[in-house]
């Protein structure tokens, strides 16, 4: 106070700042600006090991090249390629929930009926109804290669005990040909290379042990800071995925498993998820949990993942709510205490990562305010060693800015290797002012949207509403309205007219969307 006192210049806001920036240099300030900086260094660490998995990779693919094998993105030894090889394939059939149409469907869809794996494969593209946009879509797409692939569209009706996602997968399981060894899941926003498929039949091959095996996407934000949010959330969660071999972690978009699992009902996978399953990839890896049965994500497995180029802010909070629900979806005691424990971690991080920010902003606002009023810092005793903190913090931030951006320049090249057909990526577009932004934007919403969905037990996905009642659906609301138009990541739309055949507009997006499948994208030149 007596400083204050031989002060009188200071306004109310002086004094605000200079008492904020004195509070955050307390013990217990501290504590949390040093937890700060673990949290950025830690996470810089894990970027940094997921790098070297998928560098290794890289070099891996290169020096096969250089040894002569020009197929190498397909296979690292050419002699699998001959013909007496190739007929011991396994049949492999591709089940494919979709659920509108937007910009990105056309070539998704496409690279994953052109793969280039040679052993027999099916395709299932499951719609809940004729009246989704999809439907019309994929039936124009099939009859340009109904000569060349075994693909057909099965309309599996309306959900009624689990989530429609689910109930189209289980209806694909049960038109899969018979003689299929194993059926690969995949979400209509994945962008397969041409080996993909055969990568995974392989490592399933090789190891008979493995019941499930995934991978994960590489975002390609589109500009705007809701897309740069999905990235960044994102990005944290690839450390699992690259271990280049066993992990705990499970996507969804990508799930190859025996056929047989399902056949026979083996671990309760088709009852567990038929009978009030909400998040495909959280209920099969509570059962991979508790039956000790392995999940493992080869290298190779990483794919493009362009986001919409119209996501909205809103969008990604949407997308971000059903994210933190499935941690309220549960199958057993233990998997509870797992989600709870995941829960509780990641907001508490999450804040944990958020409030340094904060403290390193009252100090950097009120150096600045007192230097333009003409003060020195010794003159109003002004804590100094809150702008140390703060520089240590901006050190720790770059550096795991850094790691991120190596990972991700890493996985570009990775992607570009896999798919050498493909228009090549680059960081080019990558805005990392934006990405910051994004992590403290994310960070600081998360535990809001975890709260919210332990609170609300509902969510709202793609029109239709879910609840929860002790870990499961209990109610399934769909609304005479139909919702929202849009879906969250894809800007796809989910409402067409039933039976209807194509109108111009439809024409005119289904066109337009197979031009900019031609053409190098912003974020691929």
């Amino acid at each position: 106070m007596d400083i204050l006192q031989e002060m009188p210049s200071f306004d109310t806001l002086d004094s605000f700042l200079f008492s904020a920036s004195r509070a955050c240099c307390s013990p217990i300030a501290l504590f949390i600006q040093i937890q700060g900086f673990c949290i950025c260094l830690l996470l810089a660490l894990g970027w940094a090991l997921a790098s070297y998995v998928r560098s290794k990779e890289i070099r891996r693919l290169k020096k096969s090249v250089k040894s002569g094998n020009n197929l190498a993105f397909l296979t690292y030894d050419i002699n699998d390629l001959e013909h007496s090889n190739q007929v011991n394939l396994p049949r492999v059939s591709i089940v494919m929930p979709l659920k509108g149409f937007g910009e990105h469907n056309l070539h998704n869809w496409r690279s994953q009926i052109t793969s280039l794996y040679g052993g027999p494969l099916e395709f299932l593209f499951i719609v809940d109804s004729i009246e989704d946009p999809a439907y019309h879509a994929v039936t124009r797409l099939l009859m340009d290669y109904k000569d060349e692939v075994d693909a057909k569209i099965v309309v599996a009706g309306l959900s009624t005990t689990c989530s429609q996602k689910i109930h189209n997968q289980l209806v694909g399981v049960d038109k899969m040909h018979k003689d299929s060894k194993y059926v690969l899941f995949l979400d209509d926003d994945v962008r397969l290379h041409p080996g993909s498929i055969g990568a995974l039949t392989t490592e399933m091959l090789k190891n008979p042990d493995i019941f499930i095996q995934t991978g994960y996407p590489l975002d390609l934000p589109s500009g705007s800071l809701g897309s740069y949010c999905i990235y960044e959330y994102h990005m944290p969660c690839s450390m699992g995925f690259a271990t280049g071999g066993k992990t705990f972690f499970l996507w969804g978009g990508c799930m190859m498993m025996h056929a047989d699992d399902f056949r026979k009902n083996r671990h309760g996978v088709v009852s567990e998820l038929r009978d009030g399953g909400y998040s495909d990839d959280m209920t099969l890896a509570a059962i991979a949990g508790a039956h000790k049965r392995l999940i493992t994500s080869p290298p190779v497995a990483v794919f493009p993942h362009p986001l919409s180029s119209d996501l909205s802010f809103a969008r990604y909070w949407n997308y971000l709510r059903k994210q933190t629900f499935v941690l309220e979806a549960y199958t057993t005691k233990v998997n509870w205490i797992m989600n709870r424990a995941l829960f509780s971690v990641h907001c508490y991080l999450s804040w944990g990562f958020v409030a340094p920010y904060l403290m390193s902003g009252i100090h950097v606002a009120a150096a600045l305010r007192f230097y333009f009023k003409g003060y020195t810092l010794g003159e109003i005793a002004f804590p100094c060693n809150g702008l140390f903190w703060a520089a240590c913090l901006a050190i720790c931030t770059v550096i795991e800015l850094f790691s991120m951006w190596n990972l991700t320049r890493i996985e570009v090249q990775l992607c570009n290797l896999l798919s050498p057909e493909a228009p090549p990526m680059s960081l080019a577009s990558y805005n990392w002012f934006l990405v910051f932004i994004a992590m403290l934007v994310d960070n600081f919403l998360y535990p809001v949207s975890a709260l919210r969905s332990h609170f609300s037990q509902s969510i709202n996905w793609s029109g239709i509403r879910y609840h929860l009642k002790d870990g499961r659906i209990s109610k399934i609301e769909r609304s005479k309205d139909k919702g929202p138009k849009f879906t969250d990541l894809g800007g796809k739309h989910l409402y067409g007219k039933k039976g209807a055949p194509y109108n111009y507009s439809f024409l005119v997006s289904l066109s337009r969307s197979f031009a900019q499948w031609r053409q190098p994208k912003k974020y691929d030149v």
